[in-house]
């Protein structure tokens, strides 16, 4: 077998038929609210790793921290020989996972971009001569269809908390789908950021630099360029907001004063009144007992939990249960 294959089960049309149905369904609804995958063109890619750079945006160091620390405690205790990786990227992160498996013979990265997979691929197969590596082109949150005969034990792995992006029936369901592709043996190794100081989240989501609120309206000039719309994004203002009671952050859109955007794509004009909010992003943290309650409603086990030092993030380690 090659040592890089790469299999696309997202049809080359699909991105562009998702959006215009997103925003179709979430301008005209009340409130208003997008996905925070249309983040994600390139420019919002440059955003986001420079968000991760920011002194306030301490997510991905903690993440990063644990899996520095821990990875040998996650491969002793995973013992993978297939290591399956949700919305991988760079795959930078994972390769402190890659380098502490010993057993390992296949890495599957799973992302929408297949730029993204194909430089990961390279790199990683200049390091691990000996690794396979099958790149899936596919939206893991509509379905996955692993590849068939990867050897197990099999690790499933989803960090930087994007977990928390997913309302929670949503979460419910997406959970119970990846414990429905996990056989005994395998396992799920799960990212999530933890309830903490709002004087500590807030600023992570609204930096004092200002990338976060660039990053934030960035879906504005997505939709411009993707469906011809007219949006101006000084027309609104970028907020970050804590909600106690759900314990999440939600990133919203507020618009300075009367806005009506045209949609040509969609022969659409979205009225905004001054003040009113488009909702953008839901980050929900977590906590010890919530995420053990979720896994567990979804057919999962947790076994192991590691943090950072400082306790601001989660990983976590579950298995299939029994009769589950």
């Amino acid at each position: 077998m090659s040592p890089f294959v790469l299999t696309r089960s997202l049809p080359p049309d699909a991105t562009a038929a998702a959006l215009r149905a997103d925003v179709a369904q979430g301008l005209t609804r009340s409130p208003k609210e997008l996905p925070p995958k249309w983040f994600y063109d390139a420019r919002g890619s440059e955003l986001f790793d420079e968000i991760t750079l920011l002194p306030e945006y301490y997510p991905t160091r903690a993440e990063r921290e644990i899996l520095i620390t821990r990875a040998p405690d996650i491969a002793a205790a995973s013992g993978a020989r297939t290591l399956v990786e949700l919305g991988s990227g760079s795959s930078d992160k994972t390769r402190h996972l890659i380098d502490a498996l010993p057993g390992l013979e296949a890495y599957v990265p799973v992302d929408v971009s297949e730029s993204a997979l194909t430089g990961a691929a390279r790199t990683l197969l200049a390091e691990h001569p000996g690794l396979t590596v099958h790149a899936l082109v596919a939206d893991f949150q509509y379905g996955l269809a692993l590849p068939p005969g990867l050897p197990g034990p099999r690790l499933l792995a989803f960090l930087g908390g994007t977990i928390g992006n997913l309302l929670p029936p949503e979460r419910a369901a997406f959970l119970a789908g990846l414990r429905a592709r996990l056989a005994p043996g395998d396992a799920l190794l799960l990212g999530t950021d933890l309830v903490k100081d709002p004087g500590v989240l807030v600023p992570a989501y609204d930096d004092a630099r200002g990338v976060t609120a660039a990053f934030n309206k960035n879906v504005l000039a997505v939709i411009n360029r993707e469906l011809g719309a007219d949006f101006d994004p000084g027309d609104f203002d970028h907020v970050a907001l804590w909600d106690a009671r759900q314990e999440w952050i939600e990133m919203r859109l507020r618009a300075r004063r009367a806005v009506v955007a045209k949609i040509p794509a969609l022969d659409l004009a979205v009225h905004f009144a001054a003040g009113e909010e488009l909702r953008t992003e839901v980050s929900a943290k977590f906590r010890h007992e919530g995420v053990r309650a979720e896994l567990a409603a979804a057919g999962l086990e947790l076994t192991h939990w590691w943090t950072d030092r400082a306790g601001r993030f989660a990983l976590s380690l579950s298995v299939p249960r029994s009769g589950g």
